[in-house]
């Protein structure tokens, strides 16, 4: 597993246990209160998953992103080491 990919689990695992949590404890007042903020306590549920996701795109767009600058950057590495050794050959 590279390290882009670690990066993606951990964010996802991290946003996974944020959104568990919150339910949990939605679920919690929802059972102390009788049910009384009920609808309320739903809307926050949405409101935590919804950014749960979209935090998750955001970092696979991230590290999409990172692993695209390495692959150009690694190219460019190569291209340089290449004019180099081109410009070497006559000497």
């Amino acid at each position: 597993m590279g390290m882009m990919d670690k990066v993606k689990s951990a964010a996802g695992e991290v946003t996974e246990k944020v959104a568990e949590g919150v339910d949990k404890a939605t679920d919690l007042i929802d059972d102390k209160t009788g049910g009384k903020f009920s609808d309320q306590l739903e809307k926050v549920d949405g409101l935590v998953e919804g950014v749960a996701d979209k935090i998750g795109d955001a970092v696979d767009g991230a590290t999409d992103a990172a692993g695209d600058a390495a692959d150009a950057a690694t190219d460019a590495a190569g291209d340089a080491a290449d004019a180099v050794e081109d410009a070497t050959d006559g000497e």
